[in-house]
């Protein structure tokens, strides 16, 4: 098992399963001490003794990202337990048009709402909560894990695998989390901070529905391969990006 004299500390929101899970054990491979933030306290402690058990060095801490007052409770537990913070990976979304209903029409207000609310108000909080922490770090490094249905060439493009998809309040949820990143990226210019956005793919996760992982292509595994890779950047690495595991993604 790694030690807390690990040199660099991760959250990772929504870590306690699937792709966040998976990110948390590619991180600690790399030697990176993960912080599991999720709602679900009896996950977070599975994933953390499973996490464990594969000698990663691993916490949790209860993070609600719809709630501001327990992105900061996060942050302020993190600032004690580990004195600093060094990744953020923004990985909790939602897409509940997966299994919604036509009752309510392709622009539904409750939707949009619930959507906006975690995929991007969430990311937003929890990233005003740690950066802090992050700005303080030699080598920071905010992931935000979006979507190429976040890209608007990408919605546009008749040749896209993704092009007959339409669920609007998932992709504009995604095109705002993009829009954050750059703005973000531009905010630390100067800084040794870097701010990316990132496409894990089709992934085999309960997010699309239940019918989801047996359609996806991409194990939860192979996807967090790219989001670690942001999450590990060099000096040389970009910010204000969006990517893929094949390369950049236009936005």
């Amino acid at each position: 098992m790694t030690t807390m004299t690990n040199e660099r500390v991760a959250l990772i929101t929504g870590g306690n399963r699937g792709l966040g899970l998976a990110t948390a054990r590619r991180l600690g491979r790399a030697g990176v001490t993960v912080v599991i933030g999720a709602r679900d306290v009896d996950q977070s402690r599975a994933a953390v003794t499973g996490l464990r058990e594969a000698g990663v060095w691993a916490s949790a801490v209860p993070l609600d990202v719809d709630d501001d007052t327990s992105a900061r409770d996060a942050a302020e537990r993190i600032r004690r337990e580990h004195g600093r913070l060094d990744i953020l990976v923004n990985n909790a979304g939602i897409l509940p048009e997966a299994t919604a209903t036509d009752a309510a029409g392709p622009l539904d207000p409750e939707l949009f709402s619930r959507t906006f609310r975690t995929n991007v108000l969430g990311a937003a909080a929890v990233t005003a909560a740690v950066l802090p922490l992050i700005v303080r770090s030699e080598r920071g490094r905010v992931v935000n894990v979006s979507s190429r249905m976040g890209s608007l060439s990408d919605q546009l493009d008749p040749t896209s695998p993704y092009h007959a998809l339409v669920v609007p309040a998932y992709q504009s949820s995604k095109a705002a989390l993009n829009a954050l990143t750059i703005a973000l990226a531009k905010k630390l210019a100067g800084t040794p901070v870097k701010v990316n956005s990132v496409c894990p793919g089709w992934v085999q996760t309960d997010l699309g529905g239940p019918d989801n992982r047996a359609a996806a292509p991409t194990t939860a595994d192979e996807a967090a391969e790219v989001v670690a890779r942001a999450a590990l950047l060099d000096e040389s690495g970009p910010s204000g990006s969006f990517f893929d595991a094949a390369g950049p993604v236009p936005w």
